[in-house]
Formats: structure tokens, sequence, C-alpha cells
């Protein structure tokens, strides 16, 4: 489910939740070619973390149709070089990715910190800033990443790169709110769209059907509305 110009939550894992990445030189391949993907899908990138197993985007697509092409790029051009560099054959990823629609007034700043925020959750580091594949050290210090577009509702937390870089920091000093956490988690799972009940109608009006929340397990009928695994059912103008 991808519709032009909304913010969008991917997440890539390895099959059967294996290692894709196993030195340092294999996450700056990760980064040279997803800077490739980007400008082929035409996607600006706001926020992301690799993990040792699966990796975090949130880009916002300016032609929903071209999403598909992040992945399979990636898919392809670093698989290849792993493979050519390990001696291996076959897939990293999993088939299918999972992806959420996010609205960028309540949701857009807590899926960035929810993202950059991996490394901690995970035990591998105390802090955000002590993990070097993630976008916290240009999102929160400055620095420069020249896979970033800085999205409008993080560019209006301050005048400037100093002041954006504080309000952004200050985000991370507490616990993160539990609700919004296991929101994004859920809609990661189930594929629906992030956001305020508003911002669901106006998802279900650019893609001519409903998305309405399921319970995990429920079986997926023929009418089904909303998609799982970065796959889209049916056609719509917004979505393809």
């Amino acid at each position: 489910m991808h519709v032009d110009d909304v913010p969008l939550h991917i997440v890539q894992r390895g099959h059967n939740r294996a290692p894709c990445f196993f030195s340092d030189s294999d996450y700056g391949m990760y980064l040279h070619c997803l800077g490739d993907a980007l400008r082929d899908a035409q996607c600006a990138l706001h926020a992301y973390v690799l993990m040792t197993n699966h990796v975090h985007l949130l880009v916002t697509p300016r032609d929903a149709s071209l999403v598909p092409r992040l992945a399979i790029a990636l898919g392809r051009k670093f698989v290849q070089r792993i493979n050519a560099a390990y001696g291996r054959t076959g897939t990293l990823w999993d088939r299918r990715y999972h992806s959420s629609l996010v609205e960028s007034d309540t949701y857009l700043l807590a899926c960035m910190r929810y993202i950059e925020q991996n490394p901690v959750r995970a035990g591998i580091v105390r802090d955000p800033a002590e993990y070097r594949w993630s976008s916290y050290e240009a999102n929160a210090r400055g620095g420069m990443d020249p896979l970033l577009t800085a999205h409008q509702t993080y560019a209006a937390l301050g005048s400037g790169s100093a002041a954006r870089g504080a309000a952004y920091r200050a985000l991370f000093r507490d616990a993160p709110d539990p609700d919004p956490v296991a929101d994004i988690r859920t809609a990661l799972v189930r594929g629906n769209p992030l956001g305020s009940e508003s911002f669901v109608a106006m998802i279900e009006r650019a893609l001519g059907r409903s998305c309405v929340a399921r319970a995990p397990g429920r079986p997926r009928g023929p009418d089904s509305q909303c998609s799982e695994g970065g796959q889209f059912r049916g056609k719509s103008s917004a979505s393809r």
C-alpha cells in the first residue's frame, strides 16, 4: 500500500531472520546501493537503521508506483555483491517487505525515533549516538549524510540545524511512550496506515477502498482491504 508523497515506513528482514551484514564494509556497501536505489525509485529518505538481520527505512515516494524498485534494486545489487564477496548463493532477504503509511503530523517523528532507537532496544548500545549505521547522527547532531532529505515535519523543529538537532534530541531523553511503539509495530505487521482517523479516511479515498485494522491471525477473505508485506491488492491511481 503506497501513496504518492505520503511517508512510508519499510522493514526488510533477512531470510529466516538470518544475518544480512557480516562486516563493516557490508554496511557501507548497502548504503552505497541504497543511494542508487533511492534515486531510481524517486524516494526521499528521512530515517534509517541497518541492523544485523534487518533494515528500517522511512521514505517519501514521489511516485508510489516506483516503490517496489527500491526493494528490487537492493535485492539485486547488494545481494550480488555480498554473494560475490563471501562465495555464497541465494537471497539474503525475505520475499516480502513490510510497510506502513505514516501520517506526518502525528507519527512521523515518533517513527523516526522508533527507527533510530532500534540498536538501544536490541541492547547493542546504550545511546543511539553510539551506533554507526543509522541516521541518528545526522538528524540529532547535524552530521553530514547525503542519503537524507529532511521532511518538513522534522524541518519545522527549528529554524537552523542546531535548533532542529536540539529539539530532536529532546525526543530521545525519556523512554518512548509505549502506545506509539505498539501502534508502529501493529501497523507494520498488518500493513495498515499509521495515523489519525482523518488520515486513514484520506488514504481510503486515495485508494478507493477501505483500510480496516484486523486482529492478528484473522484469515484474509476475498475482500480483505489492506495490503501486507509491500504487496498491494487491487489497482488505484494513488497506489500501484
